[in-house]
Formats: structure tokens, C-alpha cells, sequence
């Protein structure tokens, strides 16, 4: 699959849950699945990073059920997303010598992915009876699942 492909869709993750994508970078990087070594990012790949990563995408999971957490299209949710998205992409881009092309994927799919999770969240919550939960509980295994998949594929 062509990385910039990957690029897009590692960003599409970062739209559902803001941390699930770069841990997930963090260990391919961590376990030579993407080679960040000499690279701005090779942070990624560092012993710790993945680590702590985890624990944020851990708590951004739990976080995201409770009732006072604000919406993804907030200016300081939308923009980290957009962050995520973007070092997410640059990463996979970086793997292959395309480091600047895979942000702007990242980027670009960090966008659909916020307004499009929105759209989608909404919908079925709606379409469910007005239950969250479960939709919640749905988006984060999209997410985790489709972080696995994006990283996995780096190694194809």
C-alpha cells in the first residue's frame, strides 16, 4: 500500500482518538517496524516514548466517556488532532523518504478523520436511541484496530 495512503489514514486514526495513532507509531518505530532512525522523529523509536504514549491513549480512552470532556471540533481538540495527524504521517512518510508528503496526508487525514468521526458518532448515537457508550466503545476499537492495521502494513 502506497505510504501515502498509510499516511491518511494514520491521520483518519488521529481523528477518532488523538493518541491511539502516534502510540501506535511510537512502538513500529520502537520494534523496527518503521525505521526512524536519523530522522527529526526518531523520538518515536526511543525506549520510553511508546511507553508514555500508551498511558495518554489509555487515558484519552477513558477520558473520552465523560461527560465534561469537550467535543473534538474544539479549537484545542481539533488542533491536536491536527498535530497528531500530521507527526503521524510524517513519521510513516519519513520511513520511505517522504517525509514532507506524509504530514500533509497526515494532515489531511486527520481532518476527515475529526469531522467525519463527529458525523459518524453523532449519527449513530442518534440512530441507537441516544446511547453514546456503546459508540464510544465502537469508535475506540475502529481506532485501535485501524492503527494496527496502518502500521502492519508498513512492514507488506
Amino acid at each position: 500500500m502506497s505510504v501515502y495512503v498509510l499516511a491518511f489514514l494514520i491521520g483518519v486514526v488521529t481523528g477518532l482518538r488523538s493518541m491511539t495513532a502516534p502510540a501506535a507509531v511510537s512502538w513500529a518505530a520502537r520494534l523496527g517496524w518503521v525505521h526512524l532512525e536519523n530522522t527529526p522523529l526518531a523520538f518515536l523509536g526511543y525506549a520510553a516514548t511508546p511507553w508514555v504514549l500508551s498511558l495518554l491513549a489509555l487515558l484519552e480512552l477513558v477520558a473520552d466517556k465523560l461527560p465534561q470532556t469537550p467535543s473534538r471540533k474544539s479549537a484545542v481538540g481539533f488542533t491536536g488532532r491536527l498535530v497528531a495527524g500530521a507527526l503521524c504521517g510524517a513519521a510513516l512518510g519519513a520511513s520511505r523518504q517522504a517525509l514532507v508528503a506524509g504530514l500533509v496526508a497526515g494532515l489531511l487525514g486527520a481532518i476527515a478523520g475529526t469531522l467525519g468521526g463527529y458525523e459518524f458518532r453523532t449519527r449513530l448515537v442518534r440512530a441507537s436511541g441516544g446511547e453514546d457508550l456503546p459508540i464510544a466503545v465502537l469508535e475506540d476499537a475502529i481506532a485501535i484496530g485501524g492503527a494496527y492495521f496502518v502500521v502492519a502494513q508498513v512492514l507488506a
